[in-house]
């Protein structure tokens, strides 16, 4: 008999030995499982990522990370142990096992990773790709949808991902960028998102995020559910936690699991969805704690624990590393895969980027293998549109690299705009993916100082 083209093979998970790395050698698995620990001992800088590993690895090594940050880098450097514990997990890292590492590759960025000179940014790349800034309601609160809000309670993580599309906004200023700051003490600003929920009834899916919910103290995020459970119009609200993977013990805190559980109770007796979303790119990250966080949410009543990873390359972009971190996710902790985003069009992303034929011939890839429920959709995050299954594009030009999209709704600020609905928007390919002809017409395109519209 044939092989199929990816072979299942129930795995069981691994907490990798923290003790294998010099810095975390003395660590009790007391301290291993406290919170408080785990965010007191982040690496933060290259000194204090030079004390976990040591002489494991190269000074180039080092001098790379150093070099990122000072240049290209849009985000600081912000890893929790239990993150960095996920880095080459089998064994004591190499340099090399390292510069391979998938997790490594796009939460501690290298100069040596970035694509040269211009190359590293698309022309067309932008500090708020999305645009979500100009969609906000009122300060935070993003109303893109007609019947979903994203409401940004906080502009901070407990770690922070290299490719964050909300670069602009959340962490601190980098040599490259200098980050946007809220205006409104969060009290207020809070206040003034729920105002806005309450005279706008046709919403009724809010997602909680930022930043991550879990640097906030259980108690804002509390009465902040708890604002929403009262408007009648809500049916979902979803809360946003990276920190579920990068730092489960945050969830696995006593007041933390019972608080989840009061507000789980709240939203099923006000027959509200009330679910966790958390984002996963590797299947290595999922280990044992992980899992134990993910159920003890859904044991005390959260309705489903969901996982939007991203597409990048180097990390996760053949099928086999998507299937193997979606049956991790799904076996391992009961997580439901759900979504996989193309990498945004934010400053210096080139090299994590693919382009939309490879994210539809992964989609396809994908098929067949997991349940209907928990095959994830790969999607495309369309500037001024929204979430698009990759399959959705109405106009594809491979050797440039150009997509149009269309869409049947409009944005926030699109109430009084008649044309909207006619209106095509534009996606691009990372250049670097274009075969010769298309990456001739751009380096014309800059010699002339064009910035195409679409072609």
């Amino acid at each position: 008999m044939l092989e199929q083209p990816y072979e299942y093979t129930a795995r069981e998970l691994v907490e990798p030995d923290w003790r294998r790395l010099p810095g975390f050698a003395g660590v009790s698995e007391q301290d291993w499982r406290s919170a408080q620990w785990q965010r007191a001992h982040c690496v933060k800088n290259v000194r204090q990522l030079r004390g976990v590993y040591g002489d494991l690895l190269d000074e180039s090594f080092y001098a790379d990370v150093e070099a990122d940050q000072a240049g290209r880098a849009t985000m600081s450097l912000l890893l929790p142990p239990q993150m960095v514990n996920t880095m080459v997990p089998a064994a004591p890292p190499s340099t090399a096992a390292m510069l391979a590492d998938p997790v490594r590759r796009y939460m501690l960025p290298v100069a040596s990773d970035r694509l040269p000179g211009e190359e590293a940014s698309h022309p067309h790349a932008a500090r708020d790709s999305l645009h979500e800034h100009e969609m906000w309601a009122v300060e935070g609160l993003t109303h893109r949808y007609p019947t979903k809000v994203l409401a940004e309670l906080l502009s901070t993580c407990p770690q922070y991902c290299g490719h964050c599309t909300r670069m602009d906004l959340v962490g601190n200023s980098t040599p490259a960028v200098d980050k946007l700051r809220f205006d409104l003490k969060p009290v207020d600003r809070q206040g003034e998102m729920l105002a806005y929920l309450r005279r706008t009834p046709g919403v009724r899916d809010v997602v909680v995020s930022g930043g991550d919910v879990a640097n906030l103290p259980f108690k804002n995020v509390a009465a902040f559910v708890e604002g929403l459970l009262e408007i009648d119009s809500i049916r979902d609200v979803r809360l946003a936690s990276k920190a579920l993977m990068g730092l489960p013990q945050h969830w696995l805190q006593p007041e933390v699991v019972d608080g989840m559980g009061r507000l789980a109770t709240l939203a099923r007796v006000r027959g509200v969805s009330l679910a966790v979303h958390t984002h996963v790119n590797a299947a290595q990250s999922v280990t044992p704690l992980v899992a134990e966080a993910a159920r003890v949410l859904l044991a005390v009543g959260v309705r489903d624990v969901r996982n939007q990873g991203v597409l990048l390359a180097g990390v996760n972009a053949t099928a086999g590393q998507l299937l193997d971190l979606c049956f991790a996710l799904l076996d391992g902790a009961s997580i439901t895969p759900y979504y996989f985003y193309m990498c945004d069009m934010i400053p210096s992303a080139e090299h994590w980027r693919v382009s939309l034929g490879t994210a539809q011939t992964l989609q396809h890839d994908l098929m067949g293998y997991l349940p209907g429920f928990a095959t994830p959709r790969i999607v495309c995050d369309v500037p001024y549109v929204g979430k698009r299954w990759v399959h959705q594009v109405a106009e594809y030009d491979r050797v440039r690299g150009i997509s149009w999209w269309t869409k049947n709704y409009r944005t926030g600020i699109e109430r009084a705009d008649a044309a909207a609905l006619d209106r095509r928007h534009v996606y691009y390919d990372p250049i670097a993916t274009l075969p010769a002809e298309g990456r001739a017409w751009w380096a014309a395109q800059r010699e002339r100082q064009l910035v195409p519209a679409g072609g």
